[in-house]
C-alpha cells in the first residue's frame, strides 16, 4: 500500500473513529476531520430547528467546542458519533432557546435600582407627620374615624361599607368628606 498522507488516511475514518481518537488521543488531525465532516450538517440540523444562520454558525462552534473538550464521554457502544454530536446539538439550541425567553437582566433597569434612601432628617420628619396624623385621627369622632379606617387602611369601597355598616350610603360619603376635611384642617393648622 503506498504512503497516504495523515489527512487522506482520517477521510477513510469512520466519525466513531474519529471522535474515539480525539477522546483517547486529543488528535487534532482527527478533530479537523470530524468538524469538517459534521459542522456543516450540523449548521443545516441546527437551521431547521429554527436558529438563524448566525446563530446557527455560532451554535455550531460551540458543539464542535464542547465535543473536542467532552470527547471522552463518548461511548461509541451506546451510540454513533453523529447521534452524539448531533444530541449536544440539539441541547445547546434548546439552551439558545431559553435564553432569548429569559433575557438577562440589566442592573441598571430603574425598576430594580432599589429607591434612595430618605435623608435623615426626612425620615424624622415623616415619622413625625404619622404621629400627628394618628393623634388627628385619635381625635376624630368615632363614626367618622371608623369610616376612615375601613375606606383608606382596608380599602374597603364605599358601598361595601355602607352595607357592611348599614348606613345610606350618601351618609358614608359625607362622613368621609367630613373627616378628610377636619384631617387636613388639623394637620395643616399644626405646621
Amino acid at each position: 500500500m503506498p504512503d497516504v498522507p495523515p489527512l487522506a488516511a482520517a477521510q477513510e475514518r469512520s466519525l466513531d473513529d474519529l471522535l474515539v481518537a480525539v477522546a483517547r488521543d486529543r488528535d487534532r488531525v482527527a478533530f479537523s476531520e470530524l468538524f469538517h465532516r459534521i459542522a456543516p450538517r450540523l449548521k443545516g440540523y441546527l437551521q431547521r430547528l429554527g436558529a438563524g444562520s448566525a446563530q446557527a454558525d455560532e451554535l455550531t462552534q460551540e458543539v464542535m467546542l464542547l465535543v473536542w473538550r467532552r470527547a471522552q464521554s463518548f461511548d461509541p457502544a451506546r451510540s454513533g458519533a453523529a447521534t452524539w454530536i448531533f444530541t449536544v446539538a440539539r441541547n445547546k439550541r434548546i439552551d439558545a432557546i431559553r435564553r432569548e425567553r429569559r433575557p438577562e437582566i440589566d442592573p441598571g433597569d430603574p425598576a430594580l435600582v432599589p429607591d434612595v434612601p430618605p435623608s435623615a432628617d426626612r425620615a424624622i420628619e415623616s415619622v413625625e407627620d404619622t404621629a400627628r396624623l394618628r393623634a388627628a385621627i385619635l381625635r376624630l369622632p368615632a363614626e367618622q374615624a371608623d369610616l376612615l379606617r375601613l375606606a383608606y387602611f382596608e380599602d374597603q369601597p364605599h358601598a361595601a361599607i355602607a352595607e357592611t355598616r348599614g348606613l345610606p350610603l350618601g351618609t358614608v360619603k359625607s362622613r368621609l368628606r367630613l373627616a378628610m376635611g377636619r384631617l387636613r384642617r388639623e394637620l395643616e393648622g399644626g405646621r
